[in-house]
C-alpha cells in the first residue's frame, strides 16, 4: 500500500502529465513577452522624453 501511494505523485495519466508541460511552457512564453513589452514601452518613452528635451 506504501509504494501504490508513493508512486501516485509520480505516476500519472499521460495526458494529464503532458497538459502541466504546455501550461508551464504557456506561462514561461507569457512572462517572457511581458519582459519584452516592458523594454519596448520603457525604450519608447525615453527616447520621447529625450526628443522633447534637445
Amino acid at each position: 500500500m506504501e509504494q501504490h501511494i508513493a508512486l501516485a505523485g509520480v505516476a500519472g495519466h499521460p495526458f494529464r502529465n503532458s497538459m502541466l508541460a504546455a501550461s508551464a511552457a504557456r506561462r514561461k512564453r507569457a512572462e517572457d513577452q511581458d519582459w519584452k513589452l516592458f523594454v519596448l514601452s520603457f525604450t519608447a518613452f525615453f527616447v520621447c522624453f529625450y526628443t522633447f528635451i534637445f
